[in-house]
Order: C-alpha cells, then structure tokens, then sequence
C-alpha cells in the first residue's frame, strides 16, 4: 500500500512518481517522498533535471507483495554483468535493468540503487543499505569486484554461486518436505477416521450383544478419546510446531535443534554433505574474488546455515589468526569427513586452496544430489509400510466383527 507517512515534526507526507530528463536528455523516472508537489518539484529540479513531471502515487492495496528473491538477483547480476562488459556506465546499466524488470518490487529496488549510485555511493556500499535483498557475501564480492576493476566477472561468478545454491536448497527443501507432508497427511486422515468414522461403527456394533475382537475394541477406545479430546489433537501439534519456533530463536535451543538434525540417521547425512558443499561454494568464490581470508571466513560463517556449522568456522578463523592452520579445528569438530580436511590442508601447502574448495564443492553437491535421491526411495516403502499399518489396521478392526457374525451366519 502507498501508504502516507508522519516524519519528524509532525508534516503529513505522501509519495510522488515523477518523470524528468538529465543534462544528456536522458529519460530518469522514480518515487519521491515530499510534503507536497510544489517541494517534490522543488527537489528533483535543485538535481539539475529538466522537464519535470510529479504527480501523486494513487493509494493501492496490495495484499500479497511482491518480494525479490534470489532468482530475480542472480538474472539481474548476469544482466548486470554483460551491460558493463560491454562499457556501459553503470548508472546506464541500472536504467535499462529498470526499464526492462517485470516485478514492481525489482524496480523500486533498482531505482533506489541507482538513486544512491548517482549520488556518488559505490555500488557495494549502496548494496549494503539493502540487506534484504543483497546478502553479506553479495556486498563483499561486488566490493571486492569494484576494488580490482573486476566487476563483471565478480558478478558472473556470483550468478553461478547463487544458482547452485539454489539448487542446493532445493534438493534440501525436498529432502525434508516430503516425509514431513507424507507424515501430516496419515495424521490427518487418521484423525478423521478416528473422529467421524469409527464412533459410527461404535453404534452399530453396540447392539450385537457379544464381545468384540480385541483389535475392535482397542481402536474404539481409541476413537473415544480422539472423540473426547478432539481440541488437544488439533492444538497439540500447532503448540509443538510453535515451542519449536520459539526454542529455534534461542541462541542454545537454535544450537541443540542444529546438532540434533546432524546426528540423524539418514537426513543429518544429508544436511551434513549440503552444509560442507555450501562451505567449500562459498569460500571458495570469496577467495577467487581476492576476499581477505580472515574477512572470507566470517562471511562464509554467516552464511552457514547452521549454528555448530557456523562455530567451527570461526573457530577456524581464530586458528589462523593465531598463525595456525584452517584444517586443525575442522578436524577436531569431527563434521567435515577426513577427505574435505586433507584435500583443504593440500590445497593450503600448494596455494590452489581455491581450486581445491570448488572441487570439493562440486563433488558434495552430487553427493546430496545421490543422498536426497537415495532417501526418497528408501522411505517410500517406509511411508507405504507405515500407512498399510495404520490405516489398513484401522479398517481390519472395524470390519473383524462383521467377518465374525458372516462366519456364523
């Protein structure tokens, strides 16, 4: 929503589009926050620019707004990338962007950038006045980039980062969603068997004058206190999944819920496969871009995406600002396997530690690929076996004393 805001001093203001032309007879437009239009032109022209044009943003509601994601950065970045290759300026490069983006989102957030850039703001400065959008280790590799008069190639690599950490999450996402949606699903069903259902059989066999088998009655005692309670099996869950959201927001419940999903069966092998791939990814593409080492492995804890993942690291990083190795620490948390810190402590001796990192990285990422794959078709007989149980249990035990009075019949 376009909404009016009340700044210091208590002055109602109001957003303004306006459209201008600069010295060159370029063609500028954005949005403006003023007191009114008189002061919105009054601005705009003490910019040097001609022909301007301010007319009020119209009120709308907006209720689901459009958000930029990582996709929208990453197709920007290569974009970005060829236009400034090709010589353009790069406030030039942001106009075109702006004109040529789709979401209104992606183009506010353009023109907000170039906004900072003509007024003289380095570009990884301006990015870092947009978190949301542009993350730690973005500012740093475009700043980076602007300091070795690299910039397009910095934000090539960055496209090829952010895509296969898209993957990555991905195959994370899917990993984890599916046994989770199989699994709220049976309960689902089960709840509505147990609620609706079974009490309908309760009635009807209530009148037949013998005992029922015991299968029966244990799924009717069952169904009776679904039936009773029904409001705690709704609510139970919901108040689990939120305590664990609130435990998560804690920094020492956030470190128990990382270390336990590492040390599951299946699926902390493959959260630990993905978190040292996202490891070896990122540093290695802070390297490349000539990123401090000490400076690169901050970054790359910040973006762990795992807190015990994340200590390690800068416990690495006090390693080697203490003149010791990186591999040492990585060694004794006993997460990165023994061919990740040998191929790293090579890649040290030999000064390829940046080539090394994207081999390492390049080979985990096939490993989640194969570990996501290998779970999946390990749990579908699983997840089968559990709801022919469940279920088909349930529908034995109603349909027992039927059999029992057609045998006697």
């Amino acid at each position: 929503m376009a909404e009016k805001r009340w700044n210091v001093g208590d002055q109602l203001m109001a957003i303004f589009i306006w459209t201008a032309k600069n010295k060159q007879g370029v063609s500028q437009s954005g949005e403006l926050e003023a007191s009114n239009r008189e002061i919105a032109t009054a601005i705009l022209r003490r910019k040097a620019l001609l022909d301007v044009k301010v007319k009020k943003k119209p009120i709308e509601i907006i209720l689901f707004p459009e958000k930029v994601d990582d996709k929208d950065i990453s197709v920007f970045f290569r974009q970005l990338s060829t236009m400034i290759n090709a010589g353009l300026p790069l406030v030039q490069c942001f106009e075109l962007a702006e004109r040529g983006a789709e979401k209104k989102a992606m183009i506010k957030l353009l023109n907000d950038v170039r906004m900072n850039l003509e007024g003289g703001n380095p570009l990884g400065e301006t990015m870092r006045k947009f978190p949301d959008e542009f993350d730690r280790l973005t500012c740093a590799l475009v700043e980076a980039g602007e300091q070795g008069g690299i910039l397009d190639t910095i934000l090539l690599r960055l496209c090829v980062y952010k895509e296969k950490a898209l993957s990555l999450k991905a195959k994370i996402k899917s990993a984890m969603v599916y046994p989770v949606a199989i699994l709220v699903v049976s309960f689902i069903v089960t709840s509505i068997l147990m609620i609706f259902v079974i009490p309908i059989f309760s009635e009807m066999f209530a009148d037949f004058g013998a005992e029922l088998p015991m299968p029966t009655q244990i799924a009717m005692s069952i169904s009776d206190v679904f039936v009773e309670f029904w409001y705690l099996i709704v609510a139970v869950p919901i108040a689990l999944v939120a305590g664990v959201k609130a435990l998560y927001n804690t920094p020492n419940g956030r470190y128990q819920l990382d270390k336990l999903l590492l040390s599951l069966p299946i699926l902390g092998d493959v959260l630990r496969k993905a978190s040292v791939a996202r490891f070896c990814r990122t540093f290695s593409t802070l390297t490349a871009a000539g990123v401090p080492i000490l400076e690169a492995l901050d970054t790359v804890a910040e973006t762990a995406g795992n807190v015990v993942i994340e200590k390690v690291i800068l416990s690495s990083k006090d390693s080697i600002s203490q003149g010791q190795t990186l591999t040492a620490p990585l060694e004794e948390s006993k997460i990165f396997p023994l061919m990740v810190t040998q191929m790293i402590s090579i890649g040290e001796q030999t000064g390829s530690l940046e080539d090394m990192l994207g081999k390492i990285a390049d080979f985990y990422e096939e490993e989640v690929d194969t570990a996501v794959n290998n779970m999946q078709q390990l749990m579908e007989p699983v997840i089968m076996a559990f709801l022919g149980v469940v279920i088909g249990g349930l529908v034995i035990s109603m349909y027992l004393p039927i059999f029992q009075m057609a045998s006697i019949v």
